[in-house]
């Protein structure tokens, strides 16, 4: 007997594998395993979505005739993913199991190893949800010294033939990102559109209560739970998106304010990793709001490049320098994680409103990942594989595919720019700029030493100290480095005591 095993973030109707044969013909096993919320301390709002959507694919999936053999919390128990799909097959009959592409290497390698010593058939098939396959990737890659996501996004753009003016780039240029780098104005954010959110029903209330039972102690918590948990809620989000905040998103995506934790992006990105929705309809749909008047260029070609580029270029890049790039560590960080990351509890405004609002929505935009929290953890050496498993934990739209490049590669240097020109560090001056988080807060972000200095603007100095050589020798930070020299001697030393004292006190910042 052959079955189809879906993972929890394959939940994809159009799947090749569900489409090869009828449905009355198909059996499909799904695995709800508490093991995979303990890998990492995952985030509640983070296991409630990958349950509720797979219990309601599952209703789906039998309402269309599928045979389904679904393991529930309470079935799996303390049992592994892989271990309980040998149980499955063995219990079942099943000699043979197909699988689409997993999005984690641990996982994938952990079931190919399970069901190789129980004699069980795995069957791995590409997963065309994405735009680019694994092989096609490495080809692209092969070409280059150096990966950069530009050359992969304009290919891919030409490829698939999206925002094109024939051979040329809609616009005359294949990039606006100059365009989308402005702040809300002084005045604040003004009148945001709300995001698409979604009541809990009878499946997802029923989630809740068992994740809230069963892991009492993990991060987070529940009480706005709002994501889409089916294909129809997502594609409903996805509309209201694009006709309501798309056209603002473009020149404030980078934008940060106080409780203003969704500002005016999307949401959209966990329901296309779990495969609620198709990557394909969600650019078409952007198009053809740029096509029909209704948002400009600069905003379709920012949110375009976020799923053509960077998501797909993130996913071929993952595959490509697995395992190492987990154990990744260039620039040797050892710090550990403060407590304050599960907490929010900090005296620095800026990480208290980025972490605390990810522990309650379990969400925060790319700039509040990556140039506040990535860059302090940067900035404070703190060791890249605890970052990334916070990371992992967090956010319901992390994937590893998509989370370990963008942390360890984008927010960490931790692979010694693989695939990105230079560190990405800012001091508390960026801080200010794109965000009202420095008001009331206890540091300023314009001193570098002493009682009140910003800890992000010491540490940006000590990383470029403690970085020199590196910094100087790279055309894109050397002036970075030369700002660094330009300081006298009693001056930086000022900085390096100043800087040691917060990295022996980080627990306390």
């Amino acid at each position: 007997m052959h079955a189809v095993l879906v993972l929890g973030d394959q939940l994809w109707a159009n799947s090749p594998l569900l489409r090869a044969n009828s449905p009355s013909e198909t059996t499909v096993i799904l695995i709800e395993a508490l093991s995979e919320s303990k890998v990492v301390w995952v985030h509640k709002a983070r296991t409630a979505l990958f349950l509720s959507a797979m219990r309601h694919f599952a209703q789906q999936l039998r309402a269309d005739g599928f045979k389904v053999i679904y393991s529930k919390l309470a079935d799996t128990g303390e049992l592994s993913l892989p271990d309980r799909v040998v149980q499955l097959c063995q219990s079942h009959g099943i000699s043979h199991l197909n699988l689409l592409e997993p999005g984690e290497w641990r996982l994938e390698q952990d079931i190919l190893n399970a069901t190789k010593q129980a004699g069980v058939g795995l069957r791995i098939v590409e997963d065309s949800h994405f735009m680019c396959s694994r092989a096609a990737f490495a080809k692209w890659a092969s070409k280059y010294k150096q990966l950069r996501m530009e050359y992969f996004y304009r290919e891919m753009r030409q490829q698939h033939q999206v925002l094109m003016d024939g051979k040329d780039p809609e616009g005359g240029q294949w990039n606006f990102d100059a365009d989308n780098r402005s702040a809300f104005p002084k005045s604040g954010p003004g009148e945001i559109t709300p995001h698409c959110g979604f009541e809990p029903d009878d499946i997802t209330r029923e989630v809740i209560g068992e994740v809230e039972r069963l892991l009492p102690d993990n991060p987070g918590q529940l009480n706005s739970f709002a994501w889409p948990v089916t294909p129809v809620q997502a594609r409903q989000a996805m509309a209201h998106f694009i006709e309501h905040r798309l056209p603002k998103f473009g020149p404030y995506q980078d934008a940060m304010w106080t409780d203003t934790p969704f500002g005016w992006h999307s949401l959209l990105a966990a329901a296309i990793n779990l495969h609620l929705l198709d990557p394909r309809e969600v650019i078409s749909a952007a198009e053809q709001a740029y096509e029909q008047g209704k948002v400009d260029l600069p905003s379709a070609e920012g949110f375009i490049r976020q799923i053509l580029g960077w998501r797909e270029f993130m996913r071929g890049v993952y595959w490509l320098d697995m395992p190492a790039m987990r154990q990744a560590n260039h620039l040797k960080a050892e710090h550990p994680l403060p407590a304050w990351f599960w907490t929010g509890k900090t005296h620095m405004n800026c990480m208290k409103e980025s972490i605390g609002q990810t522990l309650e929505h379990a969400y925060a935009h790319h700039i509040q990942r990556l140039m506040v929290i990535g860059n302090f953890a940067l900035l404070a050496g703190l060791s890249p594989q605890q970052v990334e498993d916070w990371f992992l934990a967090v956010y319901v739209d992390a994937v590893e595919w998509v989370e370990l490049p963008n942390v360890a590669g984008m927010a960490l240097f931790a692979n010694g720019g693989r695939f990105t020109s230079k560190p990405y560090i800012a001091s508390g001056a960026y801080i200010k700029r794109m965000s009202n988080y420095c008001q009331g807060c206890k540091y300023r972000s314009d001193q570098k030493t002493g009682d009140t200095a910003c800890p992000f603007t010491t540490l940006y100095w000590d990383f470029i100290a403690r970085h020199e050589p590196m910094l100087v020798g790279n055309p894109r930070t050397a002036l970075m480095a030369k700002n660094w020299q330009k300081q006298d001697d009693q001056a930086q030393a000022a900085i390096r005591q100043t800087a040691e004292t917060m990295l022996r006190n980080l627990d306390t910042l």
